[in-house]
């Protein structure tokens, strides 16, 4: 059973609840003196103490999605993927592994709500291989946009976030579906993915010298397997990205350092450099100029301006990031053009970005162009 099967947290909460039952009933009996007895109390303790730790663990790993399966957990998932070929361009690099329907009225009617493709990239530049959903509109599959190539953005969670958080707690498709139905929001193609592509290493979307090329990753090999299988724009003016916390720092960094690729992008909660800490290790290879590059307020200071759009969102009270968010919206000048969502209280959570995306998808979409 996996590390977030609704099994194992339901034996988890059991086994505590069990444990600590068994601690009242049986202390009693264990209250007399010799060494058996404060052996059994002892176990007894550390037993249920254990049990809690544990059931806890997995409520906040179900509800926050820190980790997705055991090996993400004790760190042995690292094994980077390999490039499958098949014969023709872009052929091998976008696998479906299922499909669902989007948790909406009439969800199951793909022409009516959309649907969510479960797949697995491969990115036949880096050698990454990285697991992903695909929200498609429901215009995608109806006759008269048959012939139709849509705008696409790529959804990014925070470290060490889960793709499926994308779904379940900010439920980027059920928001989506809904907007496009009232002509809020353009249709446009989502692609739902954690940025940590080297678990358990955050890389915070960069090209490591001499490790994961995470950068090269999403502004090349996923634009080019997503549009070697979905009907979607191949230029940067219809592709954005948007993302909450690391992931809002990696939307702006890479649009800001890649127009070619991207032409929007969302930061929610985003900082504006690249922590290093035990999680990222040197993300530089010791170059000052790599680091430089990858802080976005040194960037507005010393390099042109590029030709992007930019959203940025942060919380007066709450948010560890306000001051840097004023200090990059005072230093943007044409032709990049900002943006931003202030609210007056909000923390670093989902509640917080949950009042954020619905007016950040329908700014987003609004500035991706048509193929």
């Amino acid at each position: 059973m996996g590390l977030t099967s609704k099994k194992v947290l339901l034996l988890a909460v059991v086994a505590a609840v069990l444990l600590f039952a068994s601690t009242v009933w049986l202390w009693p009996r264990l209250a007399r003196g010799g060494v058996r007895p404060v052996l059994g109390r002892i176990c007894l303790l550390l037993m249920t103490q254990v049990s809690i730790l544990a059931a806890g663990g997995l409520v906040a790993n179900s509800y926050f999605g820190f980790y997705s399966s055991w090996a993400d957990l004790l760190g042995t998932d690292q094994e980077m993927g390999t490039v499958v070929d098949h014969g023709r361009e872009g052929a091998g690099q976008l696998e479906v592994l299922g499909t669902q329907g989007v948790g909406v009225p009439n969800g199951g009617d793909p022409r009516k709500a959309g649907r969510i493709e479960k797949v697995e990239i491969r990115g036949r530049g880096t050698g990454i291989t990285a697991p992903a959903y695909v929200y498609l509109p429901p215009q995608y599959f109806q006759p008269r946009y048959a012939g139709t190539r849509f705008p696409a953005a790529v959804v990014l969670t925070g470290y060490p976030g889960t793709a499926e958080n994308l779904i379940t707690r900010l439920k980027y498709p059920q928001t989506a579906t809904r907007r496009i139905q009232a002509g809020a929001m353009r249709p446009t193609v989502l692609v739902l993915m954690r940025p940590t592509v080297a678990p358990p290493r955050d890389t915070e979307c960069v090209d490591v010298p001499g490790g994961p090329q995470a950068e090269s990753f999403f502004t090349k090999d996923l634009r080019g397997a997503v549009a070697s299988h979905y009907r979607v724009g191949g230029q940067a003016r219809s592709w954005g990205v948007i993302g909450n916390s690391t992931g809002g720092y990696c939307a702006v960094k890479m649009t800001m350092r890649n127009p070619g690729a991207f032409s929007v992008a969302v930061g929610l909660s985003g900082s504006y450099k690249a922590p290093l800490d035990p999680t990222t290790g040197d993300l530089f290879g010791g170059s000052e100029r790599l680091k430089r590059e990858n802080d976005l307020l040194w960037r507005l200071d010393h390099l042109p301006m590029p030709p992007v759009s930019v959203l940025v969102a942060s919380s007066k009270e709450g948010e560890g990031n306000y001051r840097a968010t004023q200090a990059f919206i005072a230093k943007a000048k044409a032709p990049l053009r900002v943006s931003s969502i202030i609210l007056d209280r909000g923390g670093h959570n989902f509640a917080t970005w949950n009042r954020e995306v619905p007016s950040a998808l329908d700014w987003l979409s609004r500035r991706l162009g048509m193929p």
